[in-house]
C-alpha cells in the first residue's frame, strides 16, 4: 500500500504542493532584497503566536498569523525608519520570538514538548482538512498579490532608491512583502514547521538562480523546485517516520548541492574545450 492511500498523507500532499509552491514565490523576493534569514526571524514570531493561542485558548495558526504579522511590519519600520540596522532587527525576532514563544507554551496548560516540536519541525499528522482549506485560500491570495504586483515588488526588491525615484510606494510595497512572508510562515507550520520554513523559501530560489538567466526564469524555476521537494521529502518523511520539515530541506539542500556540482562540473568541461580549440 502507498503512502498516498491513507487519508491523512493525501491532505499533507495538497498541503505540501501549496506551500512548495507559495514559499519559492515570496523568497525570490526575499533573496532579490538580500533578506534571505528574514524569513527565520518571523518564525520565531510566529512561534510566539502559536504558544499564545494555546494560552488564551484560542487558534493558535489564527494568533500565529497575527503575532507573525504584527512583528514583520514592525522589523520592516524598524529597518526604514529606526536606528537598529537590518540585521539588529532580525536579532531582535529572533531571540525575542523564540524566548517568549518557549516561555508562553510552558504556561499553557494546553502546551506540551510534543505539541512544541509540531509546530517547530512540521507534523504530517496534524494536517487536517481545515488546514488545507485555510492554506489554500492563504495560496490563492500570497499568489494572487506576488504575481499581481510583480513588477512593483521585483523594482523595489531590486534598486528601492530607483523604485522611489519612479514614484512607487516603496514603504507600502516592502510592508506588503513582510506580510506576505509573515503569511507564508504561518500557513507553512503544520507542514515544514516554523524553523525550516526559511529554507524552503531560499534554498529553491538559490538552486534556480544556478539555472535561470533571468528574474522570471527564476521565479518559475525557484517553484518548481519548491513543488519538487515538498513532494520528495514529504514521501521520505513516511518511510523513514520523521518529521516532514527537515526531510524537506534535506532534499532541498540535497538538491542544489547535485545542481551545484552539475554546472561547475560543465564549467570546467567549457574551459577545457575552449582552451583546446584556441591551442
Amino acid at each position: 500500500m502507498g503512502p498516498f492511500a491513507y487519508d491523512f498523507m493525501q491532505r499533507a500532499l495538497i498541503a505540501a504542493v501549496l506551500v512548495g509552491v507559495t514559499a519559492p514565490a515570496v523568497g525570490t523576493y526575499l533573496v532579490q532584497r538580500r533578506l534571505s534569514l528574514i524569513g527565520d526571524g518571523i518564525g520565531h514570531i510566529a512561534l510566539t503566536g502559536v504558544a499564545l493561542g494555546f494560552l488564551l485558548g484560542t487558534a493558535p495558526v489564527l494568533t500565529a498569523v497575527v503575532v507573525a504579522t504584527l512583528g514583520a511590519i514592525a522589523v520592516e519600520l524598524i529597518m526604514a525608519h529606526g536606528r537598529a540596522r537590518g540585521d539588529v532587527a532580525l536579532a531582535l525576532l529572533f531571540y525575542g520570538g523564540i524566548a517568549a514563544g518557549v516561555l508562553l507554551i510552558s504556561l499553557s496548560p494546553d502546551g506540551n514538548s510534543s505539541t512544541l516540536l509540531a509546530y517547530l519541525f512540521g507534523s504530517l499528522t496534524s494536517v487536517s482538512a481545515a488546514d488545507v482549506a485555510v492554506i489554500a485560500v492563504l495560496t490563492v491570495v500570497v499568489l494572487g498579490v506576488t504575481l499581481g504586483l510583480r513588477r512593483q515588488l521585483f523594482a523595489v526588491s531590486s534598486d528601492p532608491e530607483y523604485a522611489r525615484v519612479a514614484g512607487l510606494k516603496v514603504q507600502l510595497l516592502t510592508i506588503t512583502l513582510a506580510v506576505l512572508t509573515a503569511v507564508t510562515v504561518t500557513m507553512a507550520m503544520r507542514v515544514v514547521g516554523v524553523l525550516m520554513i526559511s529554507a524552503l523559501m531560499v534554498v529553491p530560489v538559490a538552486t534556480a538562480e544556478q539555472l535561470a538567466t533571468s528574474f522570471k526564469a527564476t521565479w518559475f524555476g525557484a517553484v518548481g523546485i519548491g513543488v519538487f521537494v515538498s513532494i520528495v521529502g514529504l514521501v521520505g518523511s513516511f518511510y523513514l517516520d520523521v518529521p516532514s520539515g527537515p526531510t524537506i530541506v534535506v532534499s532541498a539542500i540535497a538538491l542544489f548541492v547535485l545542481i551545484a556540482v552539475v554546472t561547475a562540473g560543465r564549467r570546467v568541461i567549457r574551459r577545457r574545450v575552449s582552451s583546446v580549440s584556441t591551442t
